[in-house]
């Protein structure tokens, strides 16, 4: 698929992360003004909420709210019809009268109000990393994650928006005597995608794949911070709890299933067939190179479709029993790592748990220290544009007394 030109001209650069092809919504606010939702074109964003009142586009007056379920909840028709009205409005032919702020003036926030949280573990090659690092080699993979996506309930009170720092989380971690009371001392990152559900079902029902590919809204980068050393003590036997709660960090733009269309993509290789409920009718990944980088030094790259499992499977097993899904659930994809070590989404990988220390600024690293940024940055790449996601960012402040 080639560009679509739009009116605003810094949306036809070629290196743009918000050409007229994507339009991620999120939502934002002007100094001394309530948030209200936007979409994202070029150095500009569209004021749906302004929108809507000058009669422009009909999403049921939800786009005045401060947070996108209102609008995700009406479902995908209704998504379709609004994606359609802002590409003939936006369009070079378009409505050059229109409601738009410079999104160097805007503050972001979190685009929706965050129902639960849960985080998966699809890279092959991540789980085998790290299960080497806690098992051995010989008992790195559990033997059900080539059969079933393996997750964890996370902490939806806990996920923010890019730029809201990061305290170091205090913790109980193992010492030589017993168990300490102290900072983390193995702070990390996870470079994941994180998938919006944008649709429901009933307590007791189940859902296909290609349903669970009509519930999805769309996706945005996600850090999943994670104290190691307080993971590697309480892991066992139920999985990690306080070593993930600290935070988690998403991208201020959701970009739309729509926009990643063009880039669909098969994911790695199977070891073994999987179970007919989580078969796909078509490929469930994406093209989507995607990386991070520590104090402004890129530090791993990969791409999205080295995964195992694709968020449509990961939701179809998240309703295999049953479970109630609702709109605004959000779904972690697990750290996204290729095979070689710059590839890796996670330091606890790129440094062989702390026993290959990197060069950061010019000096040997394992961890993440006080005053530390983590970007995560992800672009998919079509012919003569660009689909991005905006920053996801954080800093690490010092932990609290």
């Amino acid at each position: 698929m080639a560009l679509l030109r739009s009116w605003i001209e810094s949306a036809n650069v070629a290196e743009c992360p918000f050409p007229l092809n994507n339009l991620p919504y999120g939502v934002f606010s002007l100094a001394g003004e309530a948030p209200r939702c936007g979409v994202a074109i070029g150095d500009r964003i569209l004021d749906l909420a302004a929108c809507e009142a000058q009669g422009l586009i009909d999403a049921k007056g939800t786009f005045a709210e401060p947070r996108l379920n209102g609008f995700m909840a009406l479902g995908r028709p209704i998504w379709e019809q609004v994606r359609a009205r802002l590409t003939a409005l936006l369009a070079e032919d378009g409505n050059r009268d229109l409601p738009l702020v410079a999104l160097s003036d805007a503050t972001l926030h979190l685009p929706i109000q965050v129902t639960e949280f849960t985080d998966f573990y699809a890279s092959k090659n991540h789980a085998f990393n790290v299960g080497a690092l806690f098992r051995g080699p010989e008992d790195a993979l559990p033997a059900q994650w080539t059969h079933m996506p393996i997750g964890y309930n996370g902490r939806a009170s806990s996920v923010v928006v890019s730029g809201t720092p990061i305290h170091r989380p205090m913790g109980q971690l193992k010492g030589e005597a017993g168990p300490e009371w102290a900072p983390c001392r193995r702070l990390d990152l996870e470079l994941e995608l994180g998938a919006i559900v944008g649709g429901s079902n009933p307590m007791g029902s189940r859902v296909n794949v290609d349903e669970a590919e009509e519930m999805i809204f769309g996706y945005v980068l996600l850090n999943d911070w994670s104290a190691r050393d307080v993971q590697a003590w309480e892991y066992q036997p139920l999985g990690p709890f306080q070593s993930k709660a600290l935070g988690t960090t998403i991208s201020p733009w959701i970009v739309t299933q729509a926009a990643l269309e063009p880039f669909r993509s098969a994911g790695a290789d199977r070891v073994n067939p999987l179970l007919p409920y989580l078969h796909e009718s078509r490929p469930g990944l994406y093209d989507l190179e995607i990386g991070w980088s520590l104090n402004g030094q890129v530090m791993g790259r990969t791409n999205y479709n080295v995964m195992y499992y694709s968020s449509a499977q990961q939701l179809a097993h998240h309703t295999s029993s049953g479970c109630p899904m609702r709109v605004g659930d959000l779904l972690g994809s697990g750290t996204i790592s290729g095979s070689e070590p710059y590839q890796t989404g996670a330091l606890l990988e790129m440094t062989q748990g702390g026993k290959a220390p990197v060069t950061v600024g010019g000096a040997p690293r394992t961890f993440l220290e006080d005053g530390d940024e983590v970007t995560l940055f992800a672009t998919a790449h079509g012919e003569g544009y660009s689909i991005g996601f905006g920053p996801c960012s954080g800093t690490i402040r010092a932990a609290r007394d």
